[in-house]
């Protein structure tokens, strides 16, 4: 079983960057893949990066060239630097760990990008 708490989230303006943090706890992180998901208000889930438990990486399309995801498998964290931000990209931002028949979410934090 793992547990992920994210942190990070808040206001921003547009134009302005934020990194996201996720710690997880409870299983052997480097065997993970991991990823950020977002889920903006009345909208559908989405994903937005991931990186896989060999560091392959791969983005949703808005976030291309503006957001990075990385990993630090010694302190068991994941990362989403934000730069750029766009009020379309407000939203509540989630953590994923999966392998195998393991699936885990975080709660959650909120993104909110002004104009």
């Amino acid at each position: 079983q793992v547990r992920l708490v994210e942190s990070g989230g808040g206001l921003v303006e547009a134009g302005g960057s934020l990194r996201l943090a996720c710690v997880a706890s409870g299983s052997i992180f480097s065997i993970l893949n991991m990823g950020w998901y977002r889920q903006a208000p009345g909208k559908q889930h989405k994903s937005v990066a991931i990186i896989t438990k060999g560091g392959s990486t791969n983005y949703e399309d808005s976030a291309k060239g503006r957001f990075t995801i990385s990993r630090v498998d010694a302190k068991n964290m994941v990362y989403l630097q934000m730069n750029s931000l766009k009020p379309e990209d407000t939203a509540t931002y989630y953590c994923r760990a999966w392998d195998g028949p393991l699936d885990a979410w975080g709660q959650g934090t909120l993104v909110t990008v002004s104009s």
